[in-house]
């Protein structure tokens, strides 16, 4: 069985992704770590994430970027893989989790559904026909009004997937209040709307002459996330140093 440390244990996601692994036989939390010690959680909870000495085999992250430092060290010098999904790291921090996959397993991802990682792929397709059609490229994403970063880390993803795929050559744009121009041709345009009790949604829109091809993703549940990331952990617990994907997850499953 999978021993696994719940990094932001007594937060939103780290109660859904509790109450998953209670009902697989595969996997257990043998410790927690959050700031607020406030749950009975049936497993220990530390403040302090060099006070945990427990054995596991991987760690799960849905906690704060400002907790990220720590915990990429704490993984470091424990040697433990972390599946980490915490969103709104800065250059200097994601460049700190390429470093740490150098020396231990990192599984990276801004969006742990299944649904978002397949149209990661789909959205490669897409551009490499649309974008030489001319077709321009917009992306709105739609969260709660709690969620405190934006773009949000999926919105930013599915951008990524976009340039990748067309060589990087395109500029994300955030704000047009600022300007009165044109839009440019090789731009993304990437808005966000905060309000209510949006769990998560995104379009992705190839806007051309006459005619618009929009892909939609909605996510009515945060259980997506947790499945996914439970998921990743019993991918990466063993594996080697490295930076992996939720599309390795996804290739290893099928």
């Amino acid at each position: 069985m999978v021993r696994a440390i719940m990094h932001g244990c007594n937060g939103h996601m780290g109660q859904v992704i509790t109450g998953l692994i209670k009902e697989d036989a595969d996997i257990e939390i043998v410790a927690g770590i959050d700031l607020a010690d406030c749950r009975d959680n049936g497993y220990p909870v530390y403040t302090n994430i060099e006070d945990c000495d427990v054995k596991a085999d991987v760690i799960i992250d849905f906690a704060s970027a400002k907790a990220t430092d720590a915990l990429l060290a704490y993984g470091k010098k424990r040697g433990i893989p972390m599946v980490l999904c915490t969103t709104g790291l800065t250059d200097a921090q994601l460049a700190a989790v390429e470093e740490a996959s150098r020396e231990v397993a990192v599984l990276k991802s801004a969006n742990m559904s299944l649904g978002v990682n397949m149209l990661l792929k789909l959205l490669k397709e897409a551009a490499n026909i649309l974008a030489p059609a001319g077709f321009d490229i917009e992306i709105v994403e739609k969260h709660h009004n709690r969620k405190v970063d934006a773009p949000s880390g999926t919105a930013l993803a599915l951008a990524d997937s976009i340039n990748e795929s067309l060589g990087n050559v395109y500029e994300y744009k955030f704000d047009r209040s600022q300007t009165r121009e044109k839009r440019e041709k090789k731009e993304i345009g990437i808005s966000a709307v905060r309000g209510g009790t949006i769990v998560g949604d995104h379009d992705v829109i190839f806007a051309g002459t006459d005619e618009v091809v929009t892909f939609s993703h909605t996510a009515y549940s945060r259980a997506i996330f947790g499945k996914g990331a439970v998921q990743a952990a019993k991918f990466l617990a063993g594996k080697p140093a490295g930076y992996y994907q939720m599309s390795h997850v996804i290739d290893a499953q099928s």
